[in-house]
């Protein structure tokens, strides 16, 4: 009996383990070949992993291999979350050294992933007394930030990049292809405490680093240029300012400054307002310097020469429904000392005899209404309307500079054709790309003629007029001690947002040139509703002296 018994036992037990390790090869059967590539891919994603390897964004320079931009190396924090030990002060401590919000750092630790960014590129206290408290799943990775040595130095020409090292503004934007460089990645392999094996971790593909920028900024000039416009600004009080500095022959740039400023380390903490580069896209009617245009295309075209004389009625002429007003009353006037003074009048009444058809086309054979090209993001073309949208009253505004919108920086190229003997030139901010050992990638064109506009002759004789403007006439006070000058001011109401014309804002500008004989230097400098002064002549001429008598000093001209 007892026998039957035990042998019933053993036929129990057998068939129980006869299934059970039936189950268990079925299991195993399972696993390794039907979820064979499912856990595969797990341990492959636990043991190894991809990084991706930045590579050094390009240095920038100016045009004396100055660094105006370059790379900084710091530390960016980040999470592992299944490796945290105690939730609660770790996000505690992350919020109160990183001055993030609480609900932020336990969102961020909350989420179900390997590898979570908590914060990028951190200040070096803040990575100090973070590493000293040595939390549990909270690692560093060393990261490059931009940095921008010379803090508010031409920071509208440079812009700024975002916290992936892409260019958002200036240079940094419009040549963040040749910047940025090429990523490269790694494949890491790591043990069961995510430690990485070296010997078994590889290099896959190098970072290629990104090529380097020399300007044609010269940053001396961009100093004097910023000095003089924040003196200007605060002494009229102007609500904004810019100004330009530039090679007429060759249309290279050697400074682009604009009030308000930013310091790109730091553009985040400015308002808008202050980080756009006015000089290229902000548009006004630029009043008399425009009478440059007017004045030549009378010349070119045959219709007057120097002494010819013209009658400025006492100051008062109508034209339609409009009357035309002087600054003060003129009668009998050379047409010479038309532009030297500065009359509307006389200045329409050469107009007039230019018609409006030969008017537009020299204003667009000056660049007016269209880009002027330069490697500058956010540029804007201005306004003009074709003759057949004119008015009764367009040509007696336009050629005095009014219903016209213009830049700064096509001033600056259109006084660049009366300084260089006819030429309308492309102005250009990168006179040369490179690698790291120095090689050359590419080389700005140094002859940037877009066409003739006037001729050698026409561009001599506007040469005189101009110089009288600062001898005698309105731009007084754009003479030079030491150095000859040229130009013309421009003093413009602004528009209002009714459509009429502003009786307390007004744009002051002047653009000129010197040496006359032999220019150096085209500027433009416009200020935005200086007060109580407002004129051209005394608000935006002296400045062009200041930076002009610098910059020719600095240069070393005879």
């Amino acid at each position: 009996m007892q026998t039957k018994v035990f042998n019933k036992r053993l036929v129990v037990i057998f068939i129980f383990f006869f299934l059970s390790l039936t189950l268990l090869f079925a299991r195993c059967i399972y696993l390794e070949i039907f979820k064979f590539n499912k856990f595969s891919q797990l341990a492959q994603n636990q043991q190894s992993t991809t990084v991706i390897l930045e590579p050094q964004r390009g240095k920038i320079f100016d045009t004396n291999k100055n660094i105006l931009a370059t790379n900084l190396s710091v530390e960016s924090v980040y999470a592992e979350p299944h490796r945290i030990e105690d939730f609660n002060r770790t996000v505690k401590v992350l919020s109160e050294i990183l001055n993030l919000e609480e609900d932020f750092v336990m969102e961020r630790l909350s989420r179900p992933k390997f590898f979570v960014w908590i914060k990028r590129k951190l200040p070096k206290e803040e990575t100090l007394a973070l590493k000293k408290l040595n939390l549990k799943g909270i690692e560093f990775l060393r990261e490059t930030k931009r940095f921008y040595p010379l803090d508010t130095l031409a920071s509208h020409v440079l812009g700024f990049v975002g916290i992936d090292n892409l260019g958002l503004e200036g240079i940094e934007l419009y040549y963040n292809d040749y910047l940025r460089g090429t990523q490269g990645y790694k494949k890491i392999v790591r043990d069961a405490r995510l430690r990485e094996l070296l010997i078994l971790s590889q290099l896959c593909m190098p970072a290629v680093d990104g090529y380097d920028l020399i300007l044609t900024i010269d940053s001396v000039i961009q100093n004097i240029t910023e000095n003089a416009l924040k003196e200007g600004i605060d002494k009229f009080n102007a609500k904004a300012a810019s100004a330009v500095v530039i090679n007429p022959y060759t249309g290279e740039i050697f400074a682009i400054a604009n009030f308000p400023d930013f310091t790109p380390n730091f553009y985040a903490q400015y308002p808008q307002d202050s980080l756009r580069n006015r000089a290229i896209c902000d548009m006004f009617e630029p009043g008399s310097s425009f009478k440059i245009v007017t004045a030549s295309a009378a010349m070119e075209e045959g219709l007057v020469n120097m002494a010819d004389l013209f009658y400025c009625e006492k100051g008062a002429y109508r034209i339609s429904n409009h009357l035309l007003h002087d600054h003060r009353p003129y009668g009998w006037l050379t047409f010479k000392e038309v532009i030297e003074y500065s009359s509307n009048i006389g200045t329409v009444k050469v107009a007039q005899c230019l018609g409006e058809k030969v008017l537009y086309e020299y204003v667009r054979l000056y660049g007016f209404g269209s880009l002027t090209g330069i490697d500058l993001p956010g540029e804007i073309n201005g306004f003009l309307r074709p003759v057949s949208r004119w008015s009764g009253l367009s040509l007696g505004a336009i050629p005095i500079g009014h219903e016209i919108g213009v830049t700064a920086l096509q001033m600056g190229t259109a006084v660049s054709v009366i300084a260089n003997n006819g030429y309308l030139i492309r102005p250009f901010i990168v006179k040369r790309i490179e690698d790291d050992t120095g090689q050359i990638i590419k080389a700005a064109n140094l002859s940037h003629v877009r066409r003739r506009v006037i001729s050698e002759e026409t561009s001599e004789y506007m040469k005189e007029i101009l110089s009288g403007v600062v001898k005698i006439g309105t731009g007084k006070k754009a003479g030079l001690k030491d150095f000859s000058s040229a130009g013309k001011t421009g003093t413009a109401q602004k528009i209002e947002a009714d459509g009429s014309y502003s009786h307390s804002k007004y744009i002051a500008s002047f653009v000129g040139f010197a040496p006359v004989d032999n220019p150096k230097i085209a500027i433009c400098v416009v200020f935005d509703e200086p007060h109580p002064i407002y004129y051209g002549g005394s608000v935006a001429a002296p400045v062009f002296a200041q930076i002009a008598d610098a910059a020719l000093k600095y240069f070393k001209v005879k």
